[in-house]
């Protein structure tokens, strides 16, 4: 697999609270010069990253509900609506976890088709497609629950599902901090749930080439990620993943 059709699945994220202005440029200079899909931002610098990409090709991408996904509908829906006002042409939303846990499984559904349907209409007066992706936090999920949480993203209209912010913090009994990013195990579980024609984003403590590959292997056709020109500039062309030309 060539390393541009790579570089051409992967989210160029910065999504650290401490990033400035010079950092978000970088991003941007990067995600052009590599040709990302996309870079993915905090909706400050939605504004910033639109004039820094316009007729690169490269999308702007932010987060909503980020990281915790612990606010109301209508906030997400405000920040969704402002976000595509301000250039934004990706929305990766975060599930409201606490409904997850609690089965609440109308509730979650209605959260994502707010964000889903607020997109697509901010989206059609621009005259464009908005791209919703649903970051599901699957470090804190059981496999029945990804599961139907992937079932809800696609009834609500979603077009991928996500497996993690990074900033979920998940420990065990002794208070040990746990894994709390991508696995080739989730990832192959949401392809599995989804089929073959809905999105699968793996995204969280992805930094190397040979990572990149287990999950596009396991069934990821985007991947997030902070290393994305170590990853393009490490990867080895005769990796061959299913499903994409050499």
């Amino acid at each position: 697999m060539k390393k541009e059709k790579v570089a051409s699945l992967i989210d160029h994220t910065m999504l650290a609270q401490t990033a400035g202005i010079r950092e978000i440029t970088r991003l941007c200079q990067e995600a052009k010069k590599y040709k990302f899909a996309s870079v993915c931002v905090n909706p400050f610098y939605v504004p910033v990253c639109k004039r820094e990409l316009e007729f690169s090709g490269v999308k702007v991408c932010t987060v909503i509900g980020f990281p915790l996904g612990a606010v109301s509908t209508q906030d997400k829906k405000n920040e969704t609506m402002q976000a595509v006002m301000n250039g934004a042409d990706e929305i990766d939303m975060v599930i409201n976890l606490g409904s997850v846990l609690d089965c609440r499984f109308g509730e979650v559904e209605l959260d994502i088709a707010g964000v889903t349907e607020e997109a697509h209409f901010a989206g059609a007066q621009l005259g464009k497609k908005i791209v919703v992706k649903v970051i599901l936090e699957t470090c804190y999920l059981t496999d029945n629950l990804i599961d139907t949480c992937c079932l809800c993203a696609k009834r609500a209209g979603a077009d991928f599902v996500k497996t993690s912010t990074g900033f979920a913090t998940p420990k065990d009994a002794e208070g040990k901090l746990l894994p709390n990013g991508a696995s080739v195990h989730s990832v192959e579980l949401m392809r599995r749930v989804v089929g073959p024609d809905f999105g699968v984003k793996a995204s969280g403590g992805i930094r190397s080439a040979r990572m990149t590959a287990d999950m596009l292997i396991a069934g990821a056709n985007r991947i997030g990620s902070s290393c994305g020109v170590q990853i393009v500039e490490s990867w080895d062309e005769s990796i061959v993943i299913p499903g994409y030309d050499i």
